[in-house]
């Protein structure tokens, strides 16, 4: 598997890769491959996929749960709550947890990485030229065989014969499912992952057909300056280099200076075929993750980066998957599915002096709004509350017929974009309460009709204007620099803000480049970041999917104008 002879390898290829590290005979590089090493792929491969069961969900092939056991033959943890992913991460490089206690106070604890390379590699943590240097890994010990890792995980005694910590269970795995494991252990932080070359870290953004082609090109000047700056930055690449290997510290003295390189998948055609365009895109040019993108329908995008294993960081889109059994996949936020949670908290606040019994929405279908409204409805309907839409089709213009036939209703909803906010007429049998989505109506500058304007109460998933001033400052300081043209001012200031949050989660890892290793890097620096453009925090922690919890609904100033007020505090629905 020479990357040097070809110009790409594709994710299949790569699980290919990797389940050799785990088969009883390796491949020899150019060598035929027979019916019996097919075979052991084939073998390995079913066997890693069982480990991968036990390390991510603590579930034996059986079905039945894996189950730890404490100092003293007392059980622990059981299933999920016993799966090595809690600490050892999805990586397989480890972490770093905190600990209290009334008598030892407070302690960090460096759990160590059990990814293949570290635990069987001869005098692991010296020979770096291929052993990036990664917190916890353990330099002072022999390379663990089959055997002796087994003994670790059932007996707690490591490759030394001393006794592991009691912070790590042991485990009755018998040998079949410790082989399973180990298969699936050999998988993690391959040698060769897609999309890194000695001089090149190279990245896709995606954008999908409905995209304006002024707002694609927005996006993309930013991104293109981005790049452009950091690698004029970067020191040009060098030839790989060797630690002297006398200090576990050693390798992290010679981190390789790397370009980037941005790759653009234009996707066409209807959602069904983007998943095998996105698999023609990926084998071309393998990338180490996708980068910000930009698109209204990103299901197909998001199957994609999770079947492929592939990082999918902070696109620019309204409606993003909300999957919590998925892990590449990181959003700035819930987009129009947090508006309809914020929509709902007004819509239900007990403050009410009347409750509120029926709900109108509008939205047109396959639009983003669709996603936001059935939200929205599930949640009132949950709370005895009786929902009511018009689905206007694309084209249809009949939209003053829609806002009438809601004009006995207590409330109404409205998930339109501006030329059809713009259309609405007046709103004389508009019913008492109204509520729009701000994400797709342009926020505060929508151009609703004046006496839509004076009633109108908006979800806006941001923090208000005159409260992030100072943190889009820079962004917009940086555009005006640059020359960049301001088209949408919140898409380009996310674009902005996702290509420095990658930047700095990739120079916190040093050399260690890796999708799962980004993602947690990226999970664990997030709420330290200073700029945080239109949102006024940012967190993120293990299986969390989106940087920004809250919002405002606010509501337009009696004086026309692009001025909003909030209703209330900051909300989390």
């Amino acid at each position: 598997m020479n990357r040097g002879g070809s110009k790409a390898v594709t994710r299949a290829g790569w699980w290919v890769a990797v389940a050799l590290l785990a088969a009883p005979v390796l491949a020899v590089a150019g060598a035929p491959v027979t019916a019996r090493g097919t075979q052991d792929l084939v073998a390995s491969a079913a066997a890693a996929r069982i480990g991968e069961a036990i390390y991510l969900r603590g579930v034996l092939p059986s079905g039945a749960a894996l189950q730890a056991v404490r100092d003293g033959g007392l059980p622990g943890a059981k299933g999920a709550g016993a799966a090595c992913v809690n600490c050892h991460q999805r990586s397989g490089l480890g972490s770093t947890h905190q600990s209290s206690g009334i008598s030892s106070g407070s302690a960090v604890n460096q759990i160590p990485p059990i990814a293949g390379r570290y635990l069987f590699q001869p005098n692991a943590g010296h020979d770096e030229a291929n052993l990036p240097y990664v917190d916890g890994m353990r330099s002072n010990r022999p390379p663990y065989t089959h055997e002796t890792l087994a003994r670790a995980l059932r007996e707690g005694v490591d490759a030394n014969g001393r006794t592991l910590s009691s912070l790590m269970p042991r485990f009755a795995l018998d040998d079949a499912d410790m082989s399973s494991l180990i298969a699936y252990l050999n998988t993690l932080y391959p040698e060769r992952v897609p999309g890194v070359t000695p001089g090149t870290l190279h990245f896709a953004t995606i954008v999908t057909p409905e995209v304006e082609p002024q707002r694609r090109q927005a996006m993309l000047e930013v991104m293109e300056k981005f790049f452009a700056e950091r690698n004029s930055r970067q020191m040009k690449p060098s030839a790989p280099m060797r630690a002297s290997g006398r200090t576990q510290y050693g390798r992290s003295m010679f981190m390789v200076h790397r370009q980037w390189a941005l790759h653009v998948w234009d996707l066409s055609g209807p959602p069904s075929t983007w998943g095998e365009q996105l698999d023609r895109h990926l084998a071309q040019d393998p990338v180490l993750a996708v980068v910000s993108g930009l698109g209204r329908n990103w299901a197909p995008v998001h199957a994609f980066c999770e079947k492929q294993r592939l990082a999918c960081l902070f696109p620019n889109v309204e409606v993003p998957v909300d999957a919590p059994g998925d892990f590449f996949e990181l959003y700035l936020s819930r987009g129009t599915l947090l508006e309809a949670g914020l929509i709902g908290a007004g819509l239900t606040a007990s403050t009410r002096d009347s409750p509120v019994k029926t709900v109108h929405q509008v939205y047109r279908a396959g639009d983003g709004g669709e996603a936001g409204a059935q939200a929205l409805a599930r949640t009132l309907r949950d709370k005895g509350i009786d929902v009511r839409e018009s689905v206007l089709a694309q084209g249809d213009r009949d939209l003053a017929g829609a806002l009438r036939s809601g004009s006995s209703t207590d409330a109404l909803v409205l998930w339109l974009r501006p030329p059809d906010l713009a259309a609405m007429g007046d709103a004389r049998d508009a019913p008492p309460l109204v509520y729009m989505s701000g994400l797709m109506g342009g926020l505060e500058r929508s151009p609703l009709p004046v006496d839509w304007r004076a009633r109108m109460h908006m979800a806006y998933p941001f923090d208000l204007p005159n409260k992030r001033v100072v943190r889009v400052d820079f962004p917009l300081g940086w555009f005006r620099i640059r020359g960049i043209k301001l088209v949408d001012e919140q898409m380009q200031t996310d674009t902005y803000l996702a290509c420095g949050l990658v930047s700095e989660a990739l120079n916190g890892m040093v050399d260690t480049f890796y999708g799962p290793y980004l993602i947690e890097e990226l999970q664990s620096m997030v709420e330290h970041r200073i700029v945080t453009g239109y949102y006024p925090r940012l967190t993120l922690a293990e299986n969390q999917h989106f940087a920004s919890k809250g919002g405002y609904l606010v509501r337009f100033g009696a004086n026309g104008g692009s001025k909003i007020i909030a209703d209330g505090d900051w909300l989390v629905p």
